[in-house]
């Protein structure tokens, strides 16, 4: 069994397509087709089955999927060993961010990095908070940014830079035109919340337990996976909402929503790394790049 025989069947086995997996590897089909038949035969099990005009994995096959992930993800983190002894001349470096600092932070300093580091491939991806520091301890990336904290005995958080929650809503609302908002203003309003697990809503959750609110007592009107279809939600009338001030930045200069007058506290932004796994040169370097360059919003 060779490295290259696992690409091919994770790839079919991903797209449930020999064609395509073949072109997605820069194979011809008889050759990704041999490979499948080789391991098949080799081991006398099955691994997909012809449904139709689409192939699908057997109980084996998705069992084995499974291993051949596995084993594919130690080759890669050896080679990422190897390429970053040599100076991070070449490698790849596996990044994840929650949206707002994926939308509005982290890309000036990806491009410094990119910059200093031009042969090192960086690949992003981005999720929520959890989502994030998921991947971060499944060894599925080498660093990830996140903006709320996160339980987890496999991760530790650095707080690297800072933002502020501001409070918004649309521009003919009640608060409009007001001087000062106390907490018990907050109730009885409609609200527009990120979804769970986003750092945007923990980080406000946190905010209104600390004005002594539970987040349980507010009337949620509707619950949005984006920072973008947030701040839509709001401009349309849905409710008031608390989003990253650099997200509703355009929005509030264009008057399409209207600051209101309560104030929360600052929060980190933090650096997720795996307690399991040493620190990689690549995300050391990013680390300092971002300590060198001011980090906040």
């Amino acid at each position: 069994m060779t490295l290259e025989q696992l690409r091919i069947f994770v790839a079919v086995a991903e797209r449930q397509h020999m064609t395509q997996a073949a072109r997605a590897l820069n194979l011809t089909q008889s050759a990704a087709s041999a490979a499948i038949a080789a391991l098949e035969r080799r081991y006398a099990t099955a691994l997909f089955e012809r449904v139709g005009r689409r192939i699908e994995l057997t109980p084996a096959g998705r069992l084995f999927l499974d291993e051949a992930r596995a084993v594919l993800a130690r080759a890669a983190a050896a080679e990422r060993a190897l390429a970053e002894i040599g100076g991070l001349r070449r490698g790849t470096f596996r990044v994840v961010a929650s949206q707002t600092i994926a939308s509005y932070w982290l890309p000036r300093h990806l491009a410094a990095f990119h910059r200093a580091y031009p042969d090192v491939e960086i690949r992003m991806t981005v999720g929520n908070s959890a989502q994030a520091a998921a991947a971060v301890e499944a060894g599925e990336a080498d660093i990830g940014f996140i903006e709320g904290m996160i339980e987890s005995a496999g991760v530790e958080l650095r707080p690297v830079a800072k933002d502020r929650l501001v409070l918004v809503a649309p521009p003919q609302h009640e608060w409009a035109g007001r001087d000062s908002l106390s907490p018990g203003d907050l109730a009885g309003q409609k609200w527009v919340m990120r979804e769970r697990g986003s750092g945007t809503r923990s980080a406000f959750e946190a905010a209104l337990k600390r004005l002594g609110i539970a987040a349980a007592s507010l009337d949620v009107a509707i619950e949005m996976p984006s920072n973008e279809a947030a701040r839509a939600a709001v401009e349309a009338g849905f409710g008031v909402s608390a989003l990253s001030a650099s997200v509703v930045a355009p929005s509030l200069e264009a008057g399409l929503l209207r600051l209101a007058p309560l104030r929360f506290e600052d929060r980190a932004f933090y650096a997720v790394e795996a307690r399991a796994r040493r620190r990689g040169r690549a995300a050391g370097a990013l680390l300092a790049l971002i300590a060198s360059g001011g980090a906040d919003l």
